[in-house]
């Protein structure tokens, strides 16, 4: 197995996109690269954390590649937008990809590069190593599912997040 934590925005909505993939073994949203020990969400909401809000998940390369989950991660949200994924504002919803190893530098880079001729204005997501992932409380976990959306491997019903 190996790991792979993207931030796209609110993360119940990146969860339910990750969940849905063959090969995606597990997944947990919480809060990862930032400067403070065991944020709250109501710590990282405040903006003063410097965490993303993100999705960890484990996942099986012979099912599913990191290829295939970045092209994910650039179709669930607009990279281009800092700090911002629709009504979602703050630092806390920044685009990011937190990788695991240098090879997950390598393709994420050049994935970036490549979705970057789609678009006008510059890509915003930042590539990092992936810091210490700090789990959200667990009434966020899987919360679209346990508010009845198809969270099925291969599901394609429209995702929609809510509060």
């Amino acid at each position: 197995m190996q790991r792979a934590t993207f931030a796209a925005g609110c993360f119940w909505s990146v969860e339910l996109l990750f969940q849905r993939v063959k090969g995606v073994v597990k997944t947990r949203v919480g809060y990862c690269n930032g400067q403070v020990e065991n944020p709250t969400y109501r710590d990282v909401c405040s903006g003063k954390t410097g965490h993303a809000e993100a999705v960890d998940l484990e996942f099986d390369p012979k099912e599913v590649s990191y290829k295939e989950l970045l092209q994910l991660f650039w179709g669930k949200h607009d990279p281009t937008t800092l700090n911002r994924q629709g009504n979602d504002h703050g630092s806390q919803y920044r685009s990011g990809i937190y990788y695991h190893s240098e090879e997950q530098k390598k393709e994420a880079t050049e994935s970036k590069e490549e979705e970057q001729k789609k678009y006008k204005v510059p890509i915003v997501t930042e590539i990092l190593p992936a810091g210490h992932f700090y789990p959200a409380e667990e009434y966020h976990q899987r919360y679209l599912e346990k508010g009845g959306q198809c969270s099925s491997k291969g599901c394609n019903d429209k995702i929609r997040c809510y509060g």
